[in-house]
């Protein structure tokens, strides 16, 4: 049986909970993923945890040709949280796929690929390249790095240029799931999504960090040799479940699209929390800095959430906001 009868009341047992949920088609074992630009390639990851026990990985930015990234320093901590200028560094698309793709694709994980560029025709090249490899689950479109002069966050802020690039890429990914993701340095975080989803983004993802600046005051210079970088961490969740919620209410609902949602998640509360706010999946990702297994654990602390509240699917919860 899948529940006990404990002081005249029927409680779930732990092994019962079923917390895998269908994301874009795809079956995910539980709604967890690493969130892009904080596992590398995703390879590195066995190190530190257990990866069989994920819902699915996801790379750092990918792009067309290899990419240095900004100087450093570009990294720099800041209370409840970090900045991170990094500037989609990575070694390009053809050393991605002969170098790390055969390494990844041994941890029987769905793997998502995030993927960047300077100009549209980048995005349609890359995501072209990687439709053909059978080991990528789907493609996550990153329109919202605050960290690039070119490409990124400038694709993402106009809805115009949001349909434009997704309508484009979505078609360069054959069969494979698009998931855009979206800056939240919008004034309508709702418009840009709407925008997405009219071009035919299979998901969206939200949300991507805030662009921010941390002052040496001993030299008055910005601290990252960018000047500024993209907050994370806890300072920022409060404002990435709010804009789920607003996102799943005035468009992925209706629409039938789900949402991956992130930002400053480091318990399974917090990852709960975005399922009650609307998200399908949820992305961990500066957490692992600190706890590299943090995704394992926000698993494990799901399930006894569930157990407590009786709640026998992950998916019950998904948007489950009570007035």
């Amino acid at each position: 049986m899948g529940r006990c009868l404990t002081g005249g009341r029927w409680f779930l047992k732990a092994d019962r909970v079923d917390l895998s949920v269908d994301f874009t088609g795809i079956r995910l074992k539980n709604p967890v993923v690493t969130a892009s630009g904080t596992c590398g390639y995703a390879d590195e990851l066995s190190e530190y945890m257990n990866v069989d026990k994920l819902g699915g990985l996801i790379t750092k930015s990918i792009t067309l040709k290899p990419r240095k990234g900004n100087p450093v320093p570009r990294i720099v901590e800041t209370d409840a949280g970090m900045l991170n200028a990094i500037g989609l560094a990575n070694i390009g698309l053809e050393r991605f796929i002969k170098e790390k793709l055969p390494i990844i694709k041994e941890l029987k994980v769905p793997l998502f690929v995030n993927v960047a560029g300077e100009k549209i025709s980048d995005y349609v090249a890359v995501a072209e390249r990687l439709a053909t490899e059978e080991a990528i689950s789907g493609i996550e479109l990153n329109i919202s790095c605050p960290n690039v002069k070119e490409g990124g966050i400038t694709f993402g802020t106009e809805p115009k240029q949001v349909e434009k690039i997704t309508k484009q890429v979505k078609k360069a990914s054959g069969d494979k799931p698009l998931i855009v993701k979206l800056t939240p340095t919008v004034t309508d975080i709702a418009v840009t999504a709407q925008a997405a989803v009219g071009a035919g983004a299979d998901a969206l993802s939200l949300v991507n960090t805030f662009t921010a600046m941390v002052i040496d005051i001993e030299s008055r210079r910005p601290y990252l040799a960018n000047r500024t970088g993209g907050l994370s961490g806890p300072a920022i969740k409060p404002i990435a479940v709010y804009l789920v919620n607003k996102v799943y209410n005035e468009v992925a609902k209706s629409a039938g699209v789900p949402i991956l949602g992130g930002g400053g998640i480091r318990t399974a509360s917090d990852a709960i929390e975005f399922i009650i706010a609307g998200a399908t999946v949820v992305a961990v990702g500066t957490a692992t800095f600190i706890e590299p297994d943090a995704a394992v654990q926000i698993i494990e602390g799901m399930k006894k959430y569930c157990v407590r509240k009786n709640v026998s699917r992950v998916g019950d919860l998904v948007g489950n906001l009570k007035d």
